[in-house]
């Protein structure tokens, strides 16, 4: 009788911790604790849309307004009439202004012409005429633009903000502005980040960019120097970049990147 009773009570013992472990569980769906949310969470949100959504752009044209401060000077606004294809990444500029740039034409396929531009430009000397191969990183071309060829377009300004965004979230330095604006008729996300202590992993002091409100793709982008005594309180501009005009897939053919 005494095993039994010991037995019995075991048992009890048993039924009564698991009824009370059950009790303690909560009810219905378990909610894991919330990751740490940062302001930077919403623009890099918007942008991986942008990166989606250009997954199906195959070509586009459009009109590029760019400006740039090189070795310290701000050079002249140019206006360019641009063309490109994703597969293979091909670029076609051709310079509308400045007035003395209108003869100013490249051209760019990755794979061909052993990765070397085919260029047109009064710049590398009066006696150019005709088209000419020049590497990508030519001294002549850094002169001029703070960027090569190769960082060229929309997809580049979405793939290069998104990894400078990620370390900006990381690092926990940056002050983030979101409003809601209007470019002409066109209804957009004003996204202003602005670093509040110098960083090497920090490309510019101040960025404002400019988000299709619907589809999230980038189409002007603004680089801010470091404020110096004296200066622009913002920062001077470093460059800028503005698309306009954009036809999406208008079905490009090879030959249009052919000189």
């Amino acid at each position: 009788m005494a095993r039994i009773g010991f037995r019995m009570l075991t048992i009890a013992w048993t039924v009564a911790l698991f009824t009370c472990s059950a009790a303690a569980q909560p009810q219905g769906k378990v909610v894991p604790a919330a990751l740490n949310q940062t302001p930077l969470d919403q623009p890099i949100q918007w942008m991986e849309t942008a990166k989606t959504n250009y997954g199906a752009v195959k070509d586009y044209t459009c009109y590029l307004s760019s400006q740039e401060s090189v070795n310290g000077k701000l050079l002249e606004k140019s206006v360019i009439l641009l063309k490109m294809k994703t597969e293979p990444f091909s670029v076609h500029m051709r310079w509308i202004e400045p007035k003395k740039s209108e003869v100013q034409e490249v051209v760019f396929v990755q794979g061909k012409n052993n990765n070397k531009m085919r260029v047109k430009s009064n710049l590398f000397g009066p006696k150019l005429l005709g088209f000419m191969s020049i590497d990508v990183n030519d001294p002549r071309v850094v002169q001029h633009s703070r960027h090569t060829i190769l960082e060229a377009g929309i997809g580049n300004m979405i793939d290069q903000c998104l990894a400078q965004w990620q370390k900006d979230r990381g690092l926990g330095k940056t002050d983030v502005s979101l409003k809601d604006f209007m470019i002409g008729t066109r209804a957009c996300h004003r996204v202003e980040l602005t670093r509040t202590q110098k960083n090497p992993n920090f490309y510019c002091h101040r960025t404002v960019i400019y988000l299709d409100k619907e589809s999230k793709m980038p189409f002007r982008l603004e680089n801010y120097d470091w404020p110096t005594p004296g200066g622009a309180v913002g920062g001077e501009l470093l460059e800028q970049f503005s698309y306009s005009n954009i036809i999406w897939n208008k079905g490009l053919k090879d030959a249009d990147f052919n000189k």
